[in-house]
């Protein structure tokens, strides 16, 4: 049998009719850059998530820079990242002038570690940068507190989380602002890049509307100097239609997540995602640890299993920050998860047989090693 890691043709089968109206719709209006479907998204977003304002951009990465930016953050600020996440977290911190500040995972459950927050605190901090990676929540209450106390913002990335809950509440309506991305392998998935800023803060949500367009309100007119990262209309008019199933596609991925739980418990020496009460993730990977973890993505290749390893380079240790001339030790959590993750696939088109099959063959490839 063969199982990819990621099926997006079937996502764009099951919705086919639908896209093509959204399509012809937006080709139709005859408006191609922000307009009337921009704003549609932009408020059946921040309708699902339950938050004052949705403003769409390109990307992800360019959502947390305007954020920063918008925020004031820049040269000399340093703001708390964590040390076990793709580098586009970082990268917006150094887009925006400013310093990434790495902070521990807490080592169940990948995300930053809220105990260890405080003592990276300086008087340069300026923002936490969380990341609600592979699609659980991190804990956002001690974070909140910690950021009262020292009246910083918090800041999150919820570009894996779209749908998953903290103690009722949705991703990207917790902090001050957040960042998000909709690349197409992400649940909610454009058919391009794509992104957004949501935000309860008016004033925020104000800088960013302007920062994202040149830096105008009116055309021509130039308030400061912007950017121009806006949200696509076609993907705006696409994204409409994925997230009326955003809900429906991630209970299937949790449902899955459930069977990979019950029928991978006992593999040898795998060790499966831990899940705290207080959340209830979207399942966006479902990854795994094993201490061979390359010969076991090899024996898995051989079956025709597709995995990937998110991440296999932390960002102290990558090229792009070889200023920060980090040392293999210095951050021994993020280095030990990237020598040992493995995700497996997981998918709201995903057949009950190729669940099946995959955990057969990782208890079979567990076994041999």
């Amino acid at each position: 049998m063969k199982v990819p890691f990621l099926d997006l043709h079937s996502t764009y089968a099951e919705l086919r009719g639908e896209l093509t109206a959204a399509f012809e719709r937006v080709m139709e209006s005859g408006w191609y850059i922000l307009g009337e479907e921009v704003t549609a998204f932009e408020r059946e977003y921040a309708e699902y998530l339950g938050c004052k304002y949705c403003l769409g951009v390109g990307n992800g990465l360019e959502a947390l820079h305007l954020v920063l930016r918008a925020y004031g953050i820049g040269s000399g600020d340093e703001v708390i990242v964590p040390s076990n996440t793709y580098i586009a977290t970082w990268l917006a911190v150094s887009q925006a002038g400013g310093l990434p500040v790495p902070v521990e995972p807490d080592a169940r459950t990948f995300n930053i570690d809220p105990a260890l927050i405080e003592a990276a605190i300086t008087p340069k901090t300026k923002a936490i940068l969380v990341v609600h990676l592979y699609g659980q929540s991190v804990d956002m209450d001690p974070i909140l507190e910690i950021a009262r106390t020292h009246r910083l913002r918090v800041i999150e990335d919820t570009a894996q989380s779209h749908g998953a809950t903290y103690k009722g509440k949705q991703t990207g309506a917790m902090g001050n602002a957040a960042g998000c991305s909709f690349y197409p392998g992400k649940n909610l998935g454009a058919y391009g890049d794509a992104g957004c800023v949501t935000t309860n803060d008016d004033e925020l949500a104000d800088r960013v509307k302007v920062l994202r367009n040149y830096g105008s309100r009116v055309k021509y007119y130039n308030e400061v100097k912007g950017y121009n990262p806006r949200l696509d209309p076609m993907q705006a008019g696409l994204l409409r239609v994925r997230l009326t199933r955003n809900d429906e596609w991630n209970a299937r991925r949790r449902r899955i997540a459930a069977t990979y739980h019950a029928g991978l418990a006992g593999a040898k020496s795998l060790t499966l995602p831990h899940v705290p009460e207080w959340t209830d993730p979207a399942w966006h990977l479902f990854v795994v640890t094993h201490p061979q973890r390359d010969v076991l993505q090899r024996k898995l290749a051989d079956e025709g299993i597709g995995t990937l390893i998110h991440y296999p380079v932390p960002p102290h240790l990558s090229g792009a920050y070889a200023e920060f001339n980090s040392h293999k030790g210095r951050y021994p959590l993020a280095e030990r998860m990237a020598e040992t993750v493995l995700s497996l696939p997981i998918g709201p088109h995903m057949a009950d047989d190729a669940v099946e099959y995959v955990m057969d063959r990782v208890h079979k490839a567990c076994a041999e090693l």
